[in-house]
């Protein structure tokens, strides 16, 4: 790791070839010199029976109770709307019914499950990377949770645990080989679901001082750069999520994307955190990468 950014990433290769790049992609996860940030499009390299958009959560959610037209496709809307009508348990288990089926790890996720990473971001409410972990026969990871503060009073942001799924303390985070960093919660082992727009008022208004990023998060991105995987930020929260997990990391930084279908904001987002695009749909990246 005491490489130059120059040293680690070859000049680029022209627009039109973008196999160059993943080569240097492989080669630095190899390193450990890069941070997966996992997305939910990932679950469609899996057949996934789960949600693999915030879009269809909202679907899922309105289904299960009906909101009013004027916020239904959004879900941290709609679980807002769930969670002020219904209940806060309500919403949780609603969350946990529509994550409940067990995701297959798809080919890429594997490969990442046996790449030498010190830190992995899972963006999303599944377990893949856990069990392809699990399936690889790890247990020296730990996975940390964000969880919602509501009916909480006292400064807590987060809950770990360990690779068999029981809550560890600080000592088992610094003891672990990976940490698995799950912002927004996740179905298992315990249900931990950010989704209401409530959840998200104390977060964001502390997390531009980081306080809500654990501390095993900010001391791996510090010599490391990002690759993002099946992400969409066409929301402002999940880019602003996104900006503060990297926050002084030390790049270099990809995406894999298609800049074909990007949002205004998306490039934008892209161009201020100097992250360079690998134009290609995430089923090619997957295979080069994978295979």
């Amino acid at each position: 790791m005491n490489l130059s950014v120059a040293e680690l990433v070859p000049a680029r290769a022209p627009p039109s070839d973008p196999a160059p790049r993943l080569a240097v992609v492989r080669d630095l996860l190899g390193r450990d010199a890069l941070v997966p940030y996992l997305g939910p499009g990932l679950l469609t390299l899996a057949g996934s029976p789960v949600p693999a958009t915030p879009e269809a959560v909202a679907a899922a959610l309105h289904a299960k109770a009906p909101a009013p037209s004027r916020i239904r496709t959004n879900m941290w809307s709609v679980a807002q709307f769930i969670e002020s009508r219904r209940h806060r348990k309500t919403l949780q288990k609603f969350m946990a019914d529509i994550f409940a089926a067990p995701v297959a790890p798809s080919p890429l996720v594997r490969f990442l499950a046996g790449m030498p990473s010190r830190l992995v971001v899972n963006s999303w409410y599944d377990d893949q990377f856990a069990t392809a972990l699990r399936e690889a026969g790890r247990d020296d990871f730990v996975e940390i949770q964000g969880i919602t503060r509501a009916g909480i009073n006292y400064d807590i942001w987060t809950v770990a645990y360990d690779a068999a799924g029981q809550p560890c303390d600080g000592a088992a985070v610094e003891a672990a080989r990976l940490v698995l960093y799950s912002p927004h919660g996740g179905v298992r082992p315990a249900r931990n679901f950010l989704v209401a727009d409530s959840d998200y008022v104390e977060v964001m208004t502390e997390i531009d001082i980081q306080t809500p990023i654990p501390s095993a998060v900010k001391e791996a991105r510090t010599d490391r750069g990002f690759l993002f995987l099946g992400c969409r930020f066409h929301d402002q929260m999940l880019r602003t999520y996104a900006r503060q997990i990297m926050k002084r990391s030390k790049g270099p930084h990809f995406a894999v994307a298609e800049t074909s279908s990007l949002t205004r904001n998306e490039r934008r987002f892209y161009d201020e955190q100097m992250i360079e695009i690998v134009d290609l749909p995430l089923a090619e990246a997957a295979a080069a990468l994978a295979g």
